[in-house]
Order: structure tokens, then C-alpha cells, then sequence
């Protein structure tokens, strides 16, 4: 009988993963009846079931009249996960404040795994939504929020995050290349705040900076909105100054928390 040791490393659980790509599966169509899960997964319906039946009765998964769905535990788990974060319960309201002060969306975000978050969100009284959800995940160098956080990171940890997951195109101004991105990284580093320029979103421009303590990223804040507000005249004048201005009263106030 096999006690453990070394080889347990090299172990997964594949039912594990099949349960967590029923879960990814439902969150991305919303309903689903079970025969639909078995098709889209590739798997007998009794298996579909049997996973469906078991995240059930856990409370993970809801069952109504249309078929299933995610249930709310997950928003659960996540704001518990989250309100752990420092960089969270220090920076929400200058978020606020920012989308207040500039009338725009201002976005907290942080890295996980290679790929920026959205933490909270925030939007001013003329902001133009952009479809990015709070608890999404997207490739770093999509982002001005992503490219902040990767200018703060050494190469060698960028060309990990690069060989992970390539260079997937959003729009027809997504950087493709390592070596249009990290000539960029530098610009980012010299000038102090990143932009996004259609990169993510057609019509959409968003500037953002990373926040640091001891010279360790934490998370990046941005402001987003139409490529026409967000002109460099109104950038450097109005919008990177009050993105400055809220990075470090966040930055002050997690170092003295």
C-alpha cells in the first residue's frame, strides 16, 4: 500500500478537475440542463450527474426548474478571500473616491497565477462600463492594471507568465510579442504609469499605476472610460495626478495598518 512519500507530488484527483470544469462550465453559460453538461464536457450524462448531484448537495450547485446553476456560496467564499487582502480593505474607498473625484470607473486590481483580478470596482457619475466584472480573470498584458503590476516584476518572472500563457489577442492593438512587451515594461517603468490603449476593449483607454510597499507590488489601481475623455492632455494633467494622489494614501495608509 502506497504510504505517501515523495510521489504524492506528481498526484492529482481527476475527479476533482472534472468537478471544477462542470463548475467553469456553468459559469459561463449560466443554466444548464444536465444532458447539455455531459455534451459540452465531453462525459456520460450519469457522470455529469453524479458530479452535478454531489456539488448539490454541498450547496455549491442549484438546482431549479430550468436546469442548474452556480449557487452563492461562491460569492461567499470569495468576499471572505477577499476582505482578507490588505491592499481590499485599505483601498475600496480611495477607489471611490477616485471615481467620485474623476467621473469615470476606477478599478482595484491585484495578480494571481499569472493573470490580473479585478478586486472592486468603482463608478463615477459619467462612466462608461466596460464589461470587466469584478473576480475577473484576463491575461496581464491585456490590461493597464496587468501591465502596471508586470512593469514592478523582474524579467525573468515576465518571460514565466509569457511562456504560461502567450500572447492571446483581444483586439486589433493587444501587444502579440515578448519583445513589443517588454520595450513597453520599460516605458512603463520611466514614465510611472501604464496605459491601455484599445488593448482590451475597442473605444476603451485606461491608465494605471502600481501600488508597493517595500519595493513589493501588491496591486494596481487604473482609471478606464472612452478613448475620447481619455485624451493625454486630460491623462497627464487631470487623471494620472489624481491616480497618484489615491496610490499613496493606499500605500501610507497599508504601511501604517
Amino acid at each position: 500500500m502506497d504510504s505517501g512519500g515523495s510521489n504524492n507530488g506528481g498526484k492529482r484527483i481527476n475527479a476533482v478537475k472534472r468537478a471544477f470544469r462542470v463548475i467553469d462550465t456553468l459559469r459561463g453559460a449560466g443554466t444548464m440542463r444536465i444532458n447539455d453538461i455531459a455534451e459540452a464536457l465531453d462525459i456520460p450524462t450519469s457522470t455529469a450527474h453524479v458530479h452535478l448531484k454531489t456539488l448539490e448537495d454541498i450547496g455549491y450547485v442549484i438546482k431549479n426548474d430550468d436546469g442548474f446553476r452556480l449557487g452563492l456560496r461562491f460569492l461567499r467564499d470569495g468576499s471572505v478571500i477577499r476582505n482578507d487582502l490588505s491592499v481590499y480593505s485599505v483601498a475600496a474607498s480611495e477607489v471611490d473616491n477616485l471615481a467620485e473625484s474623476t467621473g469615470e470607473v476606477a478599478n482595484l486590481g491585484t495578480e494571481e497565477n499569472g493573470q490580473r483580478v479585478i478586486l472592486y470596482q468603482s463608478e463615477g457619475n459619467e462612466a462608461v462600463y466596460d464589461n470587466a466584472l469584478v473576480g475577473e480573470y484576463t491575461n496581464m498584458h491585456w490590461t493597464a492594471l496587468g501591465k502596471a503590476i508586470l512593469a514592478e516584476r523582474p524579467d525573468d518572472y515576465v518571460r514565466k507568465v509569457v511562456d504560461r500563457y502567450g500572447f492571446p489577442v483581444a483586439t486589433a492593438n493587444t501587444i502579440a510579442d515578448s519583445d513589443t512587451l517588454f520595450d513597453e515594461l520599460v516605458e512603463i517603468r520611466e514614465r510611472g504609469f501604464a496605459l491601455e490603449d484599445e488593448e482590451r476593449r475597442t473605444g476603451i483607454r485606461s491608465i494605471g499605476i502600481p501600488i508597493t510597499i517595500e519595493d513589493q507590488v501588491v496591486g494596481a489601481i487604473s482609471l478606464s472610460g472612452p478613448k475620447e475623455r481619455f485624451n493625454d492632455d486630460r491623462i497627464d494633467n487631470e487623471l494620472l495626478p489624481a491616480l497618484k494622489d489615491h496610490a499613496n494614501v493606499v500605500e501610507v495608509k497599508i504601511a501604517y495598518e
